[in-house]
């Protein structure tokens, strides 16, 4: 393994106890010891977003292991840094493992990596982001479906109390390919049926972001004007709100978001938050492990992606594509607690005691 310079630190320990993380300026990494055989570095792109480190990394691990029992497992996270993730495909590139999943931090500027991946012959299986250049595979859910979801359940919530709501469409980063099916999802339902009255890109989905575009939206729009707040994720939303309350809006109007993250889910009970959407990560994760465990051992990734994706040089590689779900504050129990998500004891603190109440959640 390369030293600190290279942007990725390592600490090695057996995969059945904690995995140290050991940090060298904004990149972080970790090994962990399955054994002999195939070697599989998870590359995740920031911290900003909850679920890469608490959700997908340990899924992704446990899902590999069961697989395949001699494999190594190395991770490193780019905390939002292009320049870091290219150290980090460069330096596990150098060692030679024998498959990389990637989530870009940016898909294009990804892209030259990547082909040196491919020319070392390393196949790089993409996931949640479909990355540019010769990938192997492709594991996600559909994006603009996402925005559709979002986009119907915005209208529902702002119903007809005005002919053309107008709404404020807090976007994500431009140079994730995931932010530009959202948009163009969303914009597909929206469109003709609502006016935007400010539209922001949010560069690294960072909240703060949207806090201050959307306290800026309504120094611009006033508050009587914004019926409505599309906002692409949770973090995007948690911003969104926080700048509403903190502006005196109330009532607050309909907000969307993405990813389930647990405070989001405590704000739709709230009734802050209209809405999210939940993308199991659970069988993302399976796909993701198996297709990287497919491709290590080089046993072809047809059989584990049967859909078909078109890369950016125009190929077209195997694929898997999942269903996103619409969760409202009805749907919570026969979706997230039903599958184990989150249990009602973890989204009902004290606070919410008598919204959980109301909202069946007991």
């Amino acid at each position: 393994m390369k030293a600190c310079n290279r942007g990725v630190a390592v600490a090695v320990t057996a995969v059945s106890t904690a995995v140290a993380l050991a940090a060298c300026g904004s990149g972080t990494g970790s090994g962990a010891a399955g054994g002999n055989g195939p070697k599989i570095a998870v590359l995740l792109p920031d911290a900003t977003t909850a679920r890469w480190e608490t959700q997908d990394l340990p899924l992704l691990r446990k899902k590999i292991m069961q697989l395949c029992a001699d494999c190594s497992i190395q991770h490193a996270n780019a905390r939002g840094d292009v320049a870091i993730q290219r150290e980090q495909m460069d330096s596990v590139i150098t060692e030679s493992v024998d498959a990389i999943l990637l989530v870009p931090v940016d898909a294009r500027a990804l892209r030259p990596a990547v082909g040196q991946a491919a020319e070392a012959g390393i196949p790089v299986i993409s996931y949640d982001r479909l990355a540019q250049g010769p990938i192997s595979g492709y594991v996600s859910f559909d994006g603009e479906e996402v925005g559709r979801l979002q986009g119907r359940a915005l209208l529902r919530a702002m119903g007809k109390r005005v002919p053309v709501p107008e709404i404020v469409m807090m976007n994500g980063d431009p140079s994730d390919p995931n932010a530009v099916s959202f948009k163009k999802g969303a914009l597909s339902v929206l469109t003709g049926r609502v006016k935007i009255g400010k539209a922001y890109d949010t560069l690294q989905w960072r909240t703060d972001t949207a806090n201050l575009n959307m306290s800026g939206a309504i120094a611009a729009l006033g508050v009587d004007r914004i019926q409505g707040v599309y906002a692409a994720n949770d973090g995007l939303a948690a911003g969104s709100i926080s700048s509403l309350k903190s502006n005196k809006v109330d009532p607050l109007p309909p907000v969307t978001g993405q990813d389930a993250e647990l405070g989001a889910v405590r704000r739709i009970v709230a009734g802050e938050q209209y809405m999210t959407v939940y993308k199991p990560f659970t069988p993302e994760a399976s796909a993701g492990a198996a297709m990287a465990v497919a491709a290590a051992r080089r046993t072809g990734l047809g059989e584990v992606g049967r859909d078909r994706v078109r890369t950016s040089d125009g190929r077209s590689v195997p694929a898997v594509l999942l269903t996103p779900v619409s969760v409202t504050v009805t749907g919570i129990k026969n979706t997230l607690v039903k599958d184990g998500f989150y249990t009602v004891e973890e989204i009902c603190v004290p606070r919410l005691a008598a919204a959980c109440s109301r909202a069946g959640l007991t």
